[in-house]
Parts: C-alpha cells; structure tokens; sequence
C-alpha cells in the first residue's frame, strides 16, 4: 500500500512539473503577432483590391506610376471627405450618391 501512495505521489509531482513547463512554455513564446491593417495607398495600389490607380491619378503621390486618366484624380481627399463613413460609402456605391457616375461599385471594402 505504501508503493501505490509514493507512484501516487510522484505522478502527482509529475504531473505539476509538467504543467509548470507547459504553463512557462506558453507565457514565454509570444502569440501570433496580430495582421498589421492595410494602409489606405497600400489597397489604392494593389490591382486585386482597390486598383484605384486603374481610373484615377494621384498626381501628388510620387510612387504612383502608370495612373489612370478616366476618374478625377484623388488629391485632398481628407478636405473633401472630412467623414471617413462618407467616403467609404461613396467607394462602395458610387451611384448613391451620383446617379450617372460611371464608377462601379467596388469589391475591395465588402468585409
């Protein structure tokens, strides 16, 4: 009887140990780094999501080459749209707010 209390006890103890080491495991190895949120000009310039630059120029953006000469160039954006909700909404459906705009509502803000 004696036996079975002290493998008892030293499972026991293991079983602490072993927990003590996975617990120290977990706290030292950081969590997976939260996504870094993409940049308005990094959507703008990338051809699958807002592929603005398809359309639209930005003259005041020195990096942004082969510009499109179809939609109104996007300069003061923030003085023309102080609301980011109205911007955003007018980037989903163009043809809310302006029936004839020949803007096709875009893909790249549907979450």
């Amino acid at each position: 009887m004696r036996k079975l209390h002290l493998v008892t006890a030293a499972c026991a103890l293991s079983a602490i140990m072993l927990s003590g080491t996975v617990m120290a495991q977990a706290t030292a190895t950081p969590a997976a780094a939260p996504k870094k949120e993409e940049t308005g000009k990094e959507i703008a310039f990338n051809n699958r999501k807002g592929n603005c630059l398809a359309c639209h120029g930005m003259p005041t953006v020195p990096d942004a080459v082969a510009t499109g000469l179809y939609g109104p160039p996007l300069i003061a954006m923030s003085a023309r749209f102080p609301d980011k909700a109205k911007l955003r909404a007018q980037i989903w459906d163009a043809t809310a707010f302006n029936p004839s705009s020949t803007m096709i509502p875009s893909a790249s803000t549907r979450c």
